[in-house]
């Protein structure tokens, strides 16, 4: 078997992204699908990756104040259909337990969806007076939404997240906890995952069930499709009304306090495959690579086997106390091992072979850059050559997406200009809006379109609505969604 038929196998993303993403997934050996339709099995390596993102975000939410918990995954129908928007926004997707053993239950038993009810009613339980706020409760848990079309990571049955539900004393503190975490979610993607995004305000009809405000930041794919990858929802007291979520403030009065809920689930991690990965694989950003550094020794003659070994366990002593790093000893061939962990996206790849040994020297390889040149780096000074060369990836993947996303955004002032759009290159859409749901609709029917944010650093509307001709509100931001 050729060395490079592993790639070759692996269709060009640019001709078939659809193929591209899934096989991918498969070769790189992220996931594999489960007998159920829409749920997954998260592999290794696959949950490595989401374990290093995980401790990254988790590290955020304790640094702003937030405790982890865990809630149940089963609730009682009387119980979801207290908050009478949240269920109808839910309704569709709820999965239903309906018996135990061959005993029917009395009372069905919704799978979570998003646990606010649950929240909620311990939290009526636990808050009694403002010595008892904030509330600030996050947990890392799955949940169950019924999809009708499903791909691995980016919409599934059930996926991973975490969820932060939060209760505060005043308004005005519930808006700040609302915010706070939607830039936490943005500097979390932008930073750790080189991925840019738009932050930005949901419409009225994009809006989470049951809040008063949605904030989104939402990412462009390169199949020109939007990705919402974090939520923050202003909840107002509509669930602490719901739930009888009240304390006795500092004048003696009971009120009801104000909640927020926050998430962001596995559809990050296909966000990183897709954004990222070219026609050899996954390009993984160093700061979440399950292995950041991959040595690959190339075998001589066998006299020269021990010094070999010798100089690769120097090379991976001196650079795992800081980084990720494996050796790669299996008995395949060194184009195979290449292909190999250029799939799997190894941000970078050290060679060392009989004539890197004689100069005391490894020959480097950025995954992000293989047209790049081999470099040969000394052993001397090679931590700090390595930690450059990571953050140098870091950058350059958050640069090479911003670049692709300034590329595909487009302003336009009239309806043919976005029918275009959408039936051609598609991407982001900037343009003018009434604000009129019945207008939003339309968009979304006649082009597949739906208003992904208000973005939150635009201007205010400039002309007449783009769609329609009448009074111009907000600039939105439009593109097909996954």
């Amino acid at each position: 078997m050729e060395d490079k038929e592993f790639a070759k196998e692996l269709p060009k993303k640019h001709e078939d992204i659809s193929r591209w993403y899934t096989d991918v997934i498969a070769k790189a050996e992220l996931a594999d699908y489960w007998l159920v339709r829409g749920f997954m099995v998260i592999r290794p390596y696959g949950y490595a990756l989401w374990e290093n993102m995980t401790a990254l975000l988790d590290a955020r939410f304790k640094a702003t104040g937030h405790k982890n918990a865990y809630f149940p995954l089963l609730l009682p129908e009387s119980l979801l259909v207290k908050e009478a928007q949240h269920v109808e926004g839910f309704a569709p997707q709820v999965a239903w337990v309906t018996e135990a053993g061959t005993e029917p239950l009395e009372e069905r038993l919704a799978v979570r969806p998003t646990s606010e009810a649950i929240f909620g009613t311990m939290y009526s339980k636990w808050i009694q007076s403002w010595r008892d706020l904030p509330m600030l409760i996050n947990q890392w848990c799955s949940v169950v939404r019924w999809e009708k079309r499903t791909l691995p990571f980016l919409r599934t049955t059930e996926f991973l997240w975490q969820e932060g539900h939060t209760a505060h004393r005043t308004e005005e503190d519930g808006v700040e906890e609302t915010m706070r975490m939607l830039e936490v979610y943005r500097d979390f993607v932008e930073a750790e995952l080189a991925i840019p995004v738009v932050k930005g305000r949901k419409s009225e009809s994009e809006k989470f069930p049951g809040a008063v405000d949605t904030y989104t930041i939402e990412a462009l794919l390169p199949d020109g499709r939007a990705l919402q990858s974090a939520t923050s929802h202003h909840l107002g007291q509509n669930f602490a009304r719901a739930f009888n979520i009240t304390f006795q403030d500092l004048d003696g009065e009971r009120r009801h306090v104000w909640t927020t809920s926050w998430g962001l689930s596995t559809r990050t991690v296909g966000a990183v495959i897709m954004v990222h990965g070219d026609d050899s694989g996954l390009i993984l950003p160093p700061r979440i690579a399950p292995v950041q550094v991959i040595i690959v020794p190339i075998h001589g003659k066998d006299a020269d086997e021990p010094a070999l070994r010798e100089a690769v366990d120097k090379v991976s002593s001196a650079l795992s106390p800081r980084f990720r790093v494996e050796a790669d000893w299996s008995d395949k061939r060194p184009g195979w091992k290449f292909n190999e962990w250029e799939m799997r996206g190894v941000p970078i790849r050290l060679e060392l072979g009989p004539r890197d040994l004689r100069a005391r020297q490894v020959t480097l390889v950025r995954r992000d850059d293989l047209e790049r040149k081999k470099q040969p780096v000394p052993w001397d000074g090679l931590e700090a050559r390595v930690a450059a060369e990571l953050e140098a990836v870091q950058g350059a993947l958050f640069q090479r997406a911003l670049q692709f996303r300034a590329a595909n955004t487009r302003r336009v002032t009239s309806g043919e200009e976005f029918r275009r759009v959408m039936e051609g290159p598609r991407g982001f859409i900037l343009a003018d809006w009434c604000g009129d749901a019945a207008c939003e609709a339309r968009i979304k029917d006649e082009t597949g379109a739906t208003v992904r944010c208000l973005p939150l650093d635009t201007e205010a509307a400039k002309g007449p609505c783009t769609w329609c001709g009448r009074p111009g509100q907000a600039q939105a931001l439009f593109a097909r969604a996954y």
